[in-house]
């Protein structure tokens, strides 16, 4: 049995993730982000009261799962319709991630371990806990089945509709009948069997078990075979009591039943004997508890990401930000109308600028303009949608569409610490490297303010040369430049070139920033003026 919610036809793996993702959770601030998925917003009315208490689960999972991209817009479309049943029922996708959760801790409480198989431990101790394993793989996936059922004309995706359908197939009514019926016969091996002094009242079940044989050479016993096990259930006495001395002396005369004292050889092999039947019995239910031995696990992994994407949603109201469901386009397609930078948003509590851009066709966009213009925002805005696009959550946009990118890299300039064991222009240049390396037919890289740690004449001719070999490989280029010896070289060679754009943080006559970007030939000053004068100038003028 398999939950197939995060690919059509295939369980999470875990393989496939982004080269030296590290670097990408710390140059976009995906940190946030997974922290943002791990806690509920609490709402009063329509007002945020408080945040709910961590899920590391949840924090670990979005971790795992938006690092290991999508390959093709199918995969994509698929996660999509999943999450957005999960949105329009939010209510089912709370009760899916909490009863996925309880299950395992049921049967954490019972002992499961990685790697265990039903059936593998030949111990008295070990065939009851098969016996309560078996009991709570029956009920959970009728209550599973219950849950979807209720739900069944509300979700509308085939990632839902599909699990439904795979759960009805591979345990039908009849199938549960019958493990509920093996399970009433061989309850009394689960139950406590030994009992005190004084005990009254207690209902235990007194199994007859029926055996068959064939006769061997000397009229001995061969070839055994369970042909019936039948549970009476009666009310258990004080053997002692007077009422408990007349029941057996009755029971004795009207039934042909041996009576077998406790400590004899005979009630050990008779011991023996009910152990063998029922590990027979178990055993003949192997193969519905392994066929669900990694289901429910796999169930809460999936249910997980989608309830964290849930807690994204609320975090993206909380703050007033917008989300769409991105669609996925050519190669050549990016194109975004108010996306957001998201996590700025919930770091600082607020709603950010948008920007909006159509850069269909272009594999190199270079992005200048006044220092603290909101340049770095801009290029983080479309690592983080782009991340989030390619693992089927929602993007923090009006719209967005563009190409899949499995090869996707960011290089962020680095602030020199003692965790680096040479200077910062050979980090970047050996980060540099290490991505090179790694590139593939369909890559996207990011750089921000790369090679800007040396002087703008040196830099600004690693840069020109690095930008320029990615873009005739095809690779997708995204960067935001200081150097301007570089930005305006590769204007003068490029600005004919349709494959090329250039944009430019604005900037107000009177030095206010807006925050937006706008398609302008690279500017020949990064405004630092402006920054003294407000930071500066103020404090004199005070």
């Amino acid at each position: 049995m398999n939950a197939y919610l995060l690919y059509r036809e295939r369980e999470w793996t875990g393989g496939g993730r982004y080269f030296e993702e590290k670097n990408i959770i710390k140059d976009l601030g995906l940190d946030t982000v997974f922290w943002a998925a791990s806690r509920d917003v609490i709402w009063d009315g329509d007002k945020v009261a408080a945040l709910g208490e961590p899920d590391p689960f949840l924090e670990s999972t979005l971790r795992n799962v938006m690092m290991v991209p999508l390959s093709d817009a199918g995969e994509i479309n698929y996660r999509q319709e999943i999450l957005w049943d999960c949105f329009g029922e939010e209510g089912f996708t709370e009760e899916l991630y909490r009863f996925s959760a309880q299950v395992l801790t049921q049967w954490d409480g019972l002992g499961r371990k990685a790697g265990d198989k039903a059936g593998s431990r030949n111990t008295p101790r070990a065939l009851i806990t098969d016996i309560h394993v078996l009991r709570l793989f029956v009920t959970s996936l009728n209550q599973l089945k219950e849950l979807l059922a209720g739900y069944r004309d509300r979700l509308r995706s085939e990632g839902f509709r599909a699990l439904y359908e795979r759960l009805c197939g591979e345990f039908p009514e009849e199938l549960s009948r019958n493990l509920e019926r093996i399970l009433g016969e061989i309850a009394f091996y689960a139950n406590d069997r030994e009992h005190g002094e004084g005990v009254t009242g207690k209902m235990v079940n007194k199994p007859r078990i029926v055996l068959g044989c064939s006769l061997a050479d000397g009229l001995k016993l061969g070839d055994f075979r369970l042909e019936e096990v039948d549970t009476e259930v009666r009310k258990y006495r004080n053997p002692e009591s007077l009422l408990s001395r007349a029941q057996n002396y009755l029971s004795g005369r009207t039934k042909i039943l041996a009576s077998i004292p406790r400590g004899t050889a005979l009630a050990a092999q008779a011991e023996q004997l009910e152990y063998a039947t029922v590990r027979y019995i178990v055993s003949c239910c192997e193969p519905f508890l392994n066929a669900f031995n990694g289901f429910f696990a796999q169930l809460h992994l999936q249910a997980a990401f989608y309830r964290g994407a849930v807690n994204l949603k609320h975090h993206m109201e909380r703050m007033g930000i917008g989300y769409c469901r991105p669609g996925a386009g050519g190669q050549e397609a990016l194109r975004f109308r108010e996306l957001k930078e998201f996590v700025m948003g919930i770091e600082q509590r607020r709603n950010p600028v948008g920007n909006t851009c159509c850069l269909d066709g272009k594999n190199l966009l270079i992005v200048t303009g006044a220092n603290q213009g909101g340049k770095s925002t801009f290029l983080r805005s479309v690592g983080i949608a782009q991340v989030c696009f390619q693992c089927g959550l929602q993007v923090a946009a009006e719209s967005y569409e563009s190409g899949i990118f499995p090869a996707f890299f960011t290089h962020f300039t680095r602030r020199e610490d003692s965790a680096m064991n040479s200077g910062r222009l050979d980090e970047e240049l050996g980060r540099m490297s290490r991505i090179v390396d790694h590139l593939g037919e369909r890559s996207m890289v990011l750089l921000n303010e790369s090679f800007a740690s040396t002087t703008e004449k040196e830099g600004s001719v690693i840069a020109y040369d690095i930008v320029k070999a990615l873009k005739e490989a095809g690779v997708k280029v995204l960067t935001v430049t200081h150097l301007l010896s570089f930005a305006q070289r590769m204007y003068d060679e490029q600005k004919e070139d349709c494959g090329v754009e250039f944009l430019s943080a604005q900037r107000m006559e009177d030095g206010r920033r807006t925050f937006r970007m706008a398609q302008h030939a690279p500017e020949l000053t990064s405004f630092g003026l402006d920054l003294f004068e407000e930071i500066i100038g103020a404090q004199f003028s005070g």
